[in-house]
């Protein structure tokens, strides 16, 4: 019966992600692309055909998830997610082989942005649309988006899209999680077309727009040139990224909050006044140690701000390599490598409130040698933090850097040199995209042995769904009755 169940839920899912590729058919159809069609056809047909039987078949079946099967679900989910989204790039015969396939899927919907192809401009318009909106539909959360259409699968919802969603806490904002759940994404949707029709504005053709407004909101990286961002030239769809990027890497409560009238919460809110000095202060740094390089501040604010936000928000775009800057500049970018956005975003990476709590929990333990009989917590929003949040961030700080020492080990018995391993490791495990060394901002993931390949799609994956959701597996605990 559980299997059945679980089967069931993943096949609805499906049929809901196969649903979206409507939208890569329109696209077919008004770029004159009608070859490409059966291979966005063909999946759409059967995982609709096979989720519509699923979901009368079992609608009277009593849901009863444990805690144990939330975590598997999550996580089979999402595998069977990225192996129907490599579906259409292996039927159009864009990507002619499953791990490469795979490989661009896996990044394509834990919004990682990391490419294995060296020509994207030659591969069909529709295509491109498919890659940018896997980045959209993984950005917010698959499961959070099934929870808003189907209310009423009778699945725990909450604890779903906790074990999908990305930071230490999670709430809702309203009080039924399918409620909150569909504010998330209406929010989500309505950005998107702000950003779309921004980037029309600034001259981007309408498909190259939607594309763009994707993978930015998804913070994804994905684009349909070669060249990025970089392509345009144009410093007015720089600054428009720019703000989206930076928008999109901000928790979404807090616009819920902005439109809702709760102003102190935002105010107030702990990890956003970190998140902007953070931002503002490796500009300032870049800009500076750049004007050197391009003879002017305007064009030294103008690269190190979108680069800052890029990788920051783990979006992954690039106008210029910045492995080719100064040193000094580089480091700042590195430094950013092992950060992330806000809890709550779309964004990847080790998430701001978490360097927050460990820094104020190392004051505190500072503070406790000084006064050995002082009670001391941290405060977060203008409020007493919990000391289980404290464990929480621990725990998750060996686990995100133990998998970023394996990955980086497990890349050198691969070939590839330390530095490129342990960049890449870090990208992978942060949802990043591009790293330092020989997969740098112009190069893409194509030369990484297939096996190597495979092992990033896990830590792609474990990285998206915060760890544990993959991980947990491992314990044989998890096994016991």
């Amino acid at each position: 019966m559980q299997f059945f169940i679980f089967a069931r839920l993943i096949f609805i899912i499906l049929a809901i992600v196969g649903l979206s590729l409507v939208f890569p058919i329109l696209t077919a159809l008004s770029c004159g692309e009608l070859s490409v069609i059966p291979s966005f056809a063909v999946p759409l047909g059967v995982s609709v055909l096979i989720g519509v039987i699923f979901y009368f078949a079992g609608k009277k079946t009593k849901i009863n998830f444990s805690i144990r099967n939330v975590f598997a679900f999550v996580a089979l989910a999402w595998i069977s997610i990225s192996v129907f989204g490599s579906v259409p790039l292996l039927l159009s015969g864009v990507i002619p082989n499953f791990y490469d396939a795979l490989f661009e899927s896996v990044s394509g919907f834990s919004t990682t942005g990391a490419t294995i192809l060296s020509d994207v401009e030659s591969i069909p318009r529709s295509i491109n649309f498919w890659r940018c909106q896997m980045h959209w539909l993984g950005g917010m959360g698959i499961i959070a988006l099934t929870v808003a259409l189907l209310p009423l699968l009778g699945v725990g919802s909450f604890q779903l899209i906790k074990a999908e969603s990305t930071g230490p806490e999670k709430g809702q904002i309203t009080p039924k999680m399918a409620n909150t759940a569909k504010t998330l994404w209406l929010l989500y949707v309505g950005f998107t077309v702000a950003h779309a029709i921004a980037l029309k504005i600034c001259g981007m053709d309408v498909i190259d727009s939607i594309c763009h407004a994707f993978s930015t909101l998804g913070t994804g990286g994905f684009s349909s040139k070669n060249a990025s961002i970089g392509a345009y030239n144009s410093l007015a769809i720089e600054i428009v990224c720019t703000v989206f990027m930076f928008l999109a890497g901000v928790n979404f409560s807090l616009y819920f909050y902005v439109i809702t009238g709760k102003f102190d919460e935002v105010k107030k809110n702990s990890e956003l006044k970190a998140y902007i000095s953070l931002f503002l202060i490796c500009i300032g740094m870049i800009t500076l140690v750049l004007v050197p390089h391009y003879g002017s501040f305007a064009k030294a604010l103008r690269y190190s701000s979108f680069q800052v936000a890029s990788v920051m928000t783990t979006t992954g775009y690039a106008t210029d390599d910045f492995t080719t800057w100064p040193n000094a500049a580089q480091f700042f970018i590195f430094l950013l490598f092992f950060t992330g956005g806000c809890s709550g975003s779309t964004s990847g990476g080790f998430k701001i409130i978490r360097w927050v709590v460990l820094k104020k929990q190392a004051k505190n333990e500072m503070l406790r040698m000084l006064h050995p009989h002082g009670v001391f917590t941290i405060s977060l929003n203008d409020k007493p933090g919990r000391k289980d949040l404290v464990f929480n961030v621990a725990a998750f700080t060996f686990v995100y850097f133990m998998l970023v020492m394996i990955s980086t080990m497990i890349s050198t018995f691969c070939g590839l040199d330390i530095f490129t391993s342990f960049t890449a490791s870090l990208s992978m495990t942060g949802s990043i995209g591009p790293a330092f060394g020989k997969l740098n901002p112009s190069q893409n993931f194509g030369i990484i042995p297939p096996f190597l390949k495979y092992w990033y799609c896990f830590v792609m994956i474990a990285g998206r769904l915060e760890l544990y959701n993959l991980i947990i597996f491992l314990f044989p605990d998890y096994w016991k009755k």
